[in-house]
């Protein structure tokens, strides 16, 4: 199964070694591979040093890719974390 979707980073610190952390963190969870796209760079979405090459500040949109058995799963747990920017909002 493969599944994309467009997400947009909503927290003010961006994309960081935290965020970073928990997205590595949720792909170890599922069958599944996610691919990130920023303009012409795509990375794996399993290594904290590749998301953070993305260099995404608040307002970043990515283009998202999870393939495998579990890619609607992961793709709607990413999406709640993005949505929920990481846990930092207020």
């Amino acid at each position: 199964m493969e599944v994309k979707k467009k997400l947009k980073v909503k927290n003010n610190l961006g994309l960081h070694a935290r965020s970073a952390a928990m997205i590595v963190e949720l792909v170890k969870k599922h069958n599944a591979k996610l691919y990130f796209r920023k303009g012409d760079h795509i990375i794996e979405g399993d290594s904290i040093l590749s998301l953070l090459t993305l260099a995404c500040p608040k307002g970043t949109e990515l283009e998202v890719k999870a393939v495998g058995e579990d890619a609607q799963v992961l793709m709607d747990e990413l999406t709640d974390l993005f949505e929920k920017g990481f846990g930092e909002l207020s």
